[in-house]
């Protein structure tokens, strides 16, 4: 699918699903979550990943940040989830069934491990959908070429234990619902340049990396 067309069935999802809105434009929501994790990690991340999709796409950005609890029922007013950290996540029982019900009723979330996030977030998302697993995602899969190509998959923005980068999805009925990339590490390129002193290339990727999985996830 031609770029032109991704941001063709963008437009059209925003007028047609969220025209009650005062702001239309597409925001990111972020995950607020209990278990000692720094949920709130790189705070300039995704207000540089939207100004980046502003500049470089016709999509109708909300520039806001945005912070969602599991539990509360707002999340259902934000198509794109966003969870980032180190360490610990926490569900309550009743944190887990709403998140499900967000991602049933065709929520997206993507995640990203900034270390030592891996054990605790799928231990979480198990909790969520316990009867289904997170696999890998081929190299050759639509949110790899829908708008930048990554021939190789996510890209490497920061190394932490020397292993390649991955990325994982849980699907709902065909539908990749949940999003996850392991060793790649795209948000820290979003963040401010100073905050991690990334080469201008490696925060391009990432930002790129950034687009096709907000354009992935709202035409899919």
């Amino acid at each position: 699918m031609k770029r032109t067309t991704y941001i063709l069935l963008i437009h059209i999802i925003f007028s047609v699903f969220i025209p009650a809105q005062e702001n239309s434009g597409f925001k990111i929501a972020r995950l607020k979550y209990n278990g000692g994790g720094d949920w709130y990690n790189d705070p300039s991340s995704e207000i540089n990943l939207l100004k980046y999709i502003s500049e470089k796409t016709s999509i109708k950005i909300d520039m806001k940040t945005t912070f969602v609890e599991a539990g509360n029922p707002d999340i259902f007013n934000n198509p794109f989830i966003f969870i980032t950290g180190h360490g610990n996540i926490s569900l309550s029982d009743q944190e887990a069934a709403n998140l499900r019900s967000y991602i049933e009723k065709g929520g997206f979330i993507y995640a990203d491990d900034d270390y030592g996030f891996d054990k605790s977030f799928r231990k979480a998302l198990k909790k969520i959908f316990p009867e289904d697993n997170l696999v890998e995602i081929p190299f050759s899969y639509g949110i790899y070429n829908c708008f930048y190509k990554f021939n190789s998959g996510p890209p490497k923005t920061h190394e932490h234990d020397n292993n390649p980068p991955r990325g994982y999805g849980l699907f709902i009925n065909g539908r990749l619902a949940v999003y996850y990339t392991y060793e790649s590490n795209p948000s820290d390129g979003w963040a401010d340049p100073e905050v991690h002193n990334d080469p201008a290339d490696i925060r391009e990727k990432a930002l790129q990396f950034g687009t096709n999985i907000i354009i992935w996830a709202l035409t899919n």
